[in-house]
């Protein structure tokens, strides 16, 4: 799409590439309900030229009592088409944090077949910072546009996958959360779900990953954060997190360092750490 990644692109590009037919911007900013803010009221207000707003809560599998499940290929493709987005788009989706809930949407659109898709890196206050141009309208109406949903099995786990993983040592799982969540010294912030990480799990913060201005550190850089963690990025990796969001992050660090194709466990901690749910440890990995 952009660069050597494909995965990412820079504000430099989007801005080049801002009014070119073909692509797509999508805001796809969301928070934890601890931070008390609201992604579809701070998209009204501001957001880049033409963007679409990716609501990762509304399109989502809405009957799961688990948070934002990827919804039934149907669904995604039909509310795609209702956004006017569908094949042959080159879809760039960004957030409000500079790296954050992005790497979600992209994650989203790869499952369901698409591959232009791209992160834009340092996301929203990049291209701020750099005086680029912001708008408050609604995007003009597209038209309706056919969108094909194939469901790429190979980049979603589910919670059995994982325990054999874990189990057999095939595939390696790398935990997204912040060290003290990993270790189990802080309260989670779901209720009901306990507190720790699936035992044999590394913990990898995503925000490791991130230079000091929310972009990606080089293929190098995210390699040798890895290693640090105890992960090996020549050998399958499975991703999780609380919620599956930042579990993204780590998937695009791979994708990033040419890591071989992983999965994501879309349940994630939110699943795992219910009270009746597998055994965890608690302490460092």
């Amino acid at each position: 799409m952009a660069n050597a990644s494909d995965n990412l692109v820079s504000t430099a590009w989007l801005h080049a590439h801002l009014s070119a037919p073909d692509v797509v911007v999508m805001d796809a900013s969301w928070y934890l309900p601890a931070d008390k803010r609201n992604p579809r009221a701070e998209y009204d207000a501001e957001h880049i030229p033409g963007a679409q707003f990716f609501d990762l809560d509304a399109i989502s599998e809405t009957e799961s009592p688990l948070p934002h499940m990827l919804p039934q290929p149907e669904k995604f493709a039909s509310i795609m088409r209702r956004l006017g987005i569908g094949d042959g788009h080159k879809i760039v989706v960004y957030d409000t944090k500079g790296l954050f809930s992005a790497a979600r949407a992209w994650w989203m659109f790869r499952v369901f077949g698409h591959s232009e898709v791209a992160v834009l890196d340092g996301g929203l206050p990049k291209w701020k910072a750099e005086g680029r141009p912001i708008e408050d309208l609604p995007p003009a109406p597209r038209q309706p546009r056919h969108f094909t949903a194939r469901l790429n099995r190979l980049l979603v786990r589910e919670g059995d996958e994982i325990a054999r993983a874990l189990e057999t040592g095939a595939e390696q799982v790398a935990d997204a959360r912040s060290p003290s969540r990993f270790r189990g010294e802080e309260p989670e912030p779901r209720p009901g779900v306990r507190p720790g990480h699936m035992p044999g799990a590394h913990n990898v913060h995503y925000a490791s990953l991130l230079n000091a201005d929310g972009t990606m550190k080089s293929p190098e850089g995210l390699r040798q954060v890895f290693e640090a963690a105890g992960v090996d990025p020549s050998r399958p990796v499975a991703t999780t997190c609380g919620s599956g969001v930042t579990a993204a992050i780590l998937s695009l660090g791979l994708s990033l360092s040419g890591a071989p194709e992983g999965g994501l466990y879309d349940g994630s901690w939110s699943e795992w750490g219910l009270q009746d749910g597998p055994p965890i440890a608690t302490g460092p990995a």
